[in-house]
Formats: C-alpha cells, structure tokens, sequence
C-alpha cells in the first residue's frame, strides 16, 4: 500500500511540481492552506508525512505544527518544512517545535522525492523498533508478575493461616488508593508513581515469612513473647531479600523500590511503637502507612491458626480507635469513607 503525503502549500505551482515528482511513490494530497488539512485529518484522513510550508495565511507553518504536537493523534507524524527562509533562527524555531528536515524552494522533484524516502525510512525504522521494544517491556512485565505471583504464593502457602490474603489486601490496596487519590491527600508522595505498580510490588509485603519456621507460623495458639520476637523480623527479612535481589540482579527499578518499602515498613506504626525501625508519622514511608491499614484489617476479618475472625464492623472500629496511635489518621479518615467496599472484598 503506498504512503500518504500530505503537501500544504499557498502556492499552486509548488503544489503541482511536489504532486508532479511524488504521485508514482506515494498516495499524495495536496492543500492550499493548514486549515484544509486539519479538516481532513479531522475525518480520519491520517497521513505518513507532511510537507508543510511556512508563510501561508490563516495559519503559518509554526503555528500548524505546534497543534500538530498538540495532539496525540497528529503528534508523531514527521513534518518537514518547505520554506524560502533560510535564517537560522527560523531552522532553530522548527526544530524546536519538532519538524525534522526542511526543504528550500524552489525545490526540484529528485531532491523532493529522495529526502521523503529517507525520512519514511526512518521513521518505519523507528516506529519498528519502538514495537519491538514495546512487545519486550510488556514480555519482561508479564515474566515479574509471574515471579512476583508464584512467590508471592510460595510464602502463602507456607503460612497456611493466611489464605487469599494476598489477593484481598491487594484489593483493599488498589481501593484505599483510589479514595486517596480522589481525596487529593498525600498527593506529593503518591501522584507520580504508577498505582497498579505499587499494588503489584505489596504482594512481596510477607515475603520475609519465607524465613519463620512454618511451625511458629501455623501455631494454633498464642504466640510465647519469644515466637513474636521471631515473627517480627519477617520485615527485616523481607527487605534483605529484596536486597539480594538488587545485588544480584543489578537493578533498582521502581517496583524492587516499593517492595522493599512496603515488606520493611508495614508494622511500622503512627506513634513511633512499631517495627523494625520504630519510625514515627510521617517519616514512615507512604507504602507502610498504608499497607499498616490494609494489613490489620484482613488480619481481623480473617481467620486464622490462633483465632476467630471478627466481623467487619468491628475491624472498622479497631482501626478507626487507633487513628492516630497505630495508624495515619488521615488514611484512617480515607478507609472510614470506603469501608463499605473492603466489606464487599473481604464477603
């Protein structure tokens, strides 16, 4: 199928010599003025690349092309200038704007015709690359949510009191920051970072039980002060694993960030009294704090080894009685507001 190359010109004669040198290559469609175009790329007319003049009334070339940026439906077609300016200021504006060559009129077919190729060529190189690239990154997605998934499990399932937990504290996580975010607070500490990554990465919060024996995990009965000592350092552990996985990977990527974050701080507490590094309010990191919240509540409604579950309501009004103390009361405040949707998971 041939490429489309739209030719916007004020001039009839530089519309007729491009038309002339391009029509046995390319689909070609020329057009007086920049109005024209964007009306026809409005119905759907999209072209490969565009040859835009600079002088024209209505609207100039620069003026065309920064709307053509503008819009991510336009933005990456390649614009190259046809212009009888040579000042380099005019050259330093346009590439600045993101045009990627300029052709001097008057211009001659050949020249017309071989540096259109070129440009084509490299823009499929490029949009081929990009693809693959693309096909990669979504391959290297799909391989560490595996991992994180199966691992994940593993620990789990090693812990047989916990069943699902993994599954509903990523549900309360993915609700709790949707309310966050809707609420605007803590915007500075959430806005940038990429909420299905940060769920994604607080299925490792555990990871560190892969070190408690199964024994003091799965004890039908309270724990002796000693057992709670070891299960304590599971957040410690949590993070030295997700060291290893730093050093020996060479990789500190964004998700190893906020595993790490969430598996060494979610006993942290508001009040300075948590574990392991007895941190207080706000020097807890945001993933701590949260997961703090998301934690406690399935643990209360869940059964396990050692005891019954609680309803929901009286999960809510343990975490709500220890706003303040144990946790964030502003994020307390947001799970107050959502609590009906955490009910629903935990059903």
């Amino acid at each position: 199928m041939l490429k489309t190359v739209f030719v916007v010109d004020d001039s009839d004669m530089n519309l007729l010599v491009a038309k002339q040198a391009l029509k046995d290559h390319y689909r070609v469609i020329t057009m007086e003025s920049a109005i024209k175009m964007f009306s026809l790329m409005e119905k759907k007319e999209i072209p490969d690349l565009i040859l835009l003049d600079i002088e024209m009334p209505e609207m100039n070339g620069f003026e065309a092309l920064q709307r053509l940026k503008n819009n991510n439906l336009y933005a990456d077609i390649p614009v190259i200038f046809l212009t009888s300016m040579t000042d380099a200021s005019v050259e330093a504006r346009g590439f600045q704007l993101g045009v990627i060559d300029f052709v001097t009129k008057p211009f001659s077919g050949p020249v017309l015709k071989n540096r259109i190729k070129t440009h084509l060529d490299i823009d499929a190189l490029i949009r081929e690359r990009t693809a693959q690239l693309h096909e990669k990154t979504i391959q290297l997605q799909k391989l560490k949510n595996g991992i994180v998934f199966v691992l994940a499990d593993m620990v789990e399932n090693y812990g047989q009191g916990a069943n699902s937990h993994i599954e509903r504290t990523s549900a309360y996580l993915n609700i709790l920051l949707e309310e966050i975010l809707v609420r605007g607070i803590y915007i500075d500490e959430i806005i940038e970072r990429d909420c299905d990554l940060l769920v994604s990465s607080a299925r490792l919060h555990d990871v560190g039980k892969i070190f408690i024996s199964d024994i003091i995990l799965n004890k039908p009965a309270k724990l002796t002060e000693e057992e709670f000592e070891i299960i304590k350092t599971h957040t410690a552990e949590g993070e030295r694993i997700i060291d290893k996985i730093v050093s020996r990977t060479g990789s500190n990527m964004e998700f190893l960030h906020n595993a790490k974050l969430f598996a060494g701080y979610h006993h942290e507490r508001w009040d300075g009294k948590g574990y392991p590094h007895n941190l207080k309010e706000k020097n807890i990191p945001i993933q701590g704090r949260i997961m703090a919240i998301v934690d406690v509540y399935d643990a209360l409604t869940s059964e396990r080894p050692y005891k019954e579950k609680q309803t929901h309501n009286e999960a809510v009004k343990i975490i709500m009685d220890n706003a303040g103390t144990q946790f964030d009361p502003l994020l307390t405040d947001a799970f107050y507001q959502i609590k009906d949707k955490f009910e629903a998971v935990n059903k």
